[in-house]
């Protein structure tokens, strides 16, 4: 495998991590709605799981409540089961074919163990981007080994891995830290 090759799957696979990492943080609840909040949520639609935004489409009402308005009017109360069985600590309500979902405030005790959510999700990114380093790292060696490249080619291929790795664990502390304060907003 050349050099190139190697450094290009391994920034492939450090941007997946930042989109994982991305995701992750898009699921953690701060004191604002949002409807990605329900994305993962799934109903039983006719015997099989379908996904929330597949059978009703979900708006903000307001800063601090998610609307929720099936398209058939009796899947009513089978969204509104699965949203309360979600474990987001969410109890929406149901006004005609309309779901309103409040978004309680958070407490200042909640907003600290959410914060270690976030670092923690944070940490094991960094983990992840630092194993590919490694495995790029490993590649480049094994090629000196097979005497494919020189080792020049060499220390300069793991210098760029290390700066791509740089990069990467620096936008991850930026994300944590947005996604921090961001919780800790009153």
């Amino acid at each position: 495998m050349a050099i190139a090759d190697i450094k290009k799957n391994a920034e492939q696979k450090m941007q997946k991590s930042l989109d994982t990492l991305k995701t992750d943080l898009a699921k953690v609840r701060t004191g604002r709605a949002h409807t990605g909040l329900l994305d993962h949520i799934h109903v039983d639609y006719y015997g099989s799981p379908t996904a929330l935004s597949q059978v009703a489409n979900v708006t903000l009402v307001d800063a601090r409540t998610i609307g929720v308005q099936p398209w058939e009017k009796k899947m009513v109360q089978v969204v509104e089961k699965a949203i309360r069985e979600a474990d987001l600590g969410l109890n929406p309500a149901t006004s005609g074919d309309m779901i309103r979902v409040p978004m309680p405030a958070l407490t200042e005790e909640r907003r600290r163990e959410l914060t270690k959510v976030v670092r923690s999700e944070g940490e094991d990114a960094k983990i992840a981007i630092r194993n590919l380093r490694r495995d790029a790292n490993n590649h480049f060696k094994e090629e000196l080994k097979a005497k494919t490249v020189s080792e020049d080619e060499e220390r300069r291929a793991q210098d760029d891995v290390q700066k791509l790795t740089d990069r990467n664990i620096a936008e991850i502390d930026r994300m944590v830290t947005q996604k921090e304060a961001e919780i800790m907003t009153v």
